[in-house]
């Protein structure tokens, strides 16, 4: 039914003199979505639009499904294109259009039309009643509403003219590729996932580390990371994801170190380790999923102890989510269901009964002192022995 997409962008028109580098990157983003689409399509700019247009027979719902997933695009909206051929024409290429979209003619209605191009012989303001009355004409049982209309007809006379009236949203954000690369921390939850796809909204490409501790973690626990990258993968393009075997670090800071403190020592080792890939991959970040006050570990003194460890910046996209929220979220990008198979990770393995909520970073680099023995031979061998799997996005 249509040939063509209008694209619409919010943040990327602010831009200034750079915009265009936000440009293409939407438009590589764009192809890049489309690639596994049936259909040929081109995708080109045009004055502050993107068009998609396609060439011949194609699936509707899968390409508007695969541009609900490019990060940038607020709005999607199926378009006719046609030539000025002058007003009539117009008109009968609008009341073609109402025709073909709407079966049942029985709504309410507005016409916005605006100039891009400012030598077309009409105003904005003739556009819309000049149209209306021919609406009006050709279907009758129509009503005009221009303060809540059912449906609003938009007309944009650019180099060739636009009729649409639907817009699909968009996910929003900034094209991916914009803002540098970070690393996640990525477990089995529900959090971090939904981190990693935060993250990426704002055009930050990610790589993940997970942290796997066999024989208390099982293989399944490792599949369901893979599938959970693998589907944020959908949004963000592969993901790297490197998997660590942390065993014989927990165990020894097990025997080492007091049982209220075990979660705040093995995180601060967690972010060490995943800063030393971060390093290696050239990430300007690492990102976790916490949020303030969910777990004991996640305090604003446990944050700040599992902080004093970086170099580098942590960035925390779910900060002041409640729960709900980030479970609306994670259904939205279809990870939950994922997150909720009963198979635990390295962090629910090996949690105390009463961990401390308000740790005192003296007493815990006290702690961490008992470690000095074989913490920097095991770390060494946690990171030459990393498992590095490429997750491509899910189908």
């Amino acid at each position: 039914m249509y040939s063509a997409f209008l694209i619409k962008y919010a943040e990327i028109a602010t831009k200034g003199k750079n915009r265009y580098l936000f440009e293409d990157a939407l438009v590589h983003n764009i192809n890049f979505q489309l690639k596994n689409v049936d259909g040929k399509f081109n995708v080109r700019k045009e004055q502050g639009r993107i068009y998609v247009e396609t060439d011949g027979e194609y699936d509707y719902e899968e390409t508007v499904a695969a541009l609900k997933r490019v990060f940038g695009i607020v709005g999607i909206c199926p378009v006719v294109l046609v030539e000025d051929q002058g007003f009539e024409q117009l008109a009968k290429d609008v009341i073609a259009h109402i025709e073909e979209a709407y079966k049942d003619k029985n709504f309410t209605f507005k016409v916005d039309a605006r100039r891009a191009r400012k030598n077309y012989p009409m105003n904005s303001m003739e556009i819309n009643a000049a149209i209306g009355e021919r609406v009006l004409e050709a279907f009758p049982e129509t009503r005009v509403d221009v303060h809540n209309p059912q449906v609003l007809l938009r007309i944009e006379v650019r180099p060739k003219i636009n009729i649409y009236s639907v817009e699909i949203p968009g996910p929003g954000g900034m094209p991916l590729g914009t803002a540098g690369k970070a690393m996640l921390l990525l477990s089995g939850g529900i959090d971090s996932p939904v981190a990693g796809y935060m993250i990426a909204k704002r055009g930050v490409t990610i790589e993940a580390t997970y942290f796997h501790a066999p024989p208390y973690t099982s293989e399944r626990a490792k599949q369901k990371v893979v599938d959970l990258a693998k589907k944020v993968a959908r949004y963000t393009g592969p993901i790297k994801l490197n998997v660590v075997n942390f065993t014989d670090i927990q165990l020894y800071i097990y025997e080492k170190c007091p049982h209220e403190e075990l979660t705040i020592i093995m995180r601060r080792y967690m972010m060490k380790i995943a800063e030393h890939f971060a390093q290696e991959s050239k990430c300007l970040g690492l990102i976790t999923g916490e949020s303030i006050g969910q777990v004991a570990s996640q305090t604003m003194q446990s944050l700040a102890a599992t902080n004093e460890v970086c170099t580098m910046p942590v960035y925390r996209p779910l900060i002041a989510l409640d729960k709900q929220d980030i479970v609306e979220i994670s259904e939205k990008i279809d990870t939950y269901e994922t997150s909720i198979l009963p198979f635990e990770d390295c962090c629910t393995i090996f949690v105390a009964k009463h961990p401390v909520t308000k740790p005192n970073l003296n007493v815990i680099k006290k702690s961490e002192e008992k470690l000095t023995e074989r913490i920097d031979e095991l770390m060494k061998t946690a990171i030459e022995t990393v498992e590095v799997i490429n997750c491509e996005p899910e189908e």
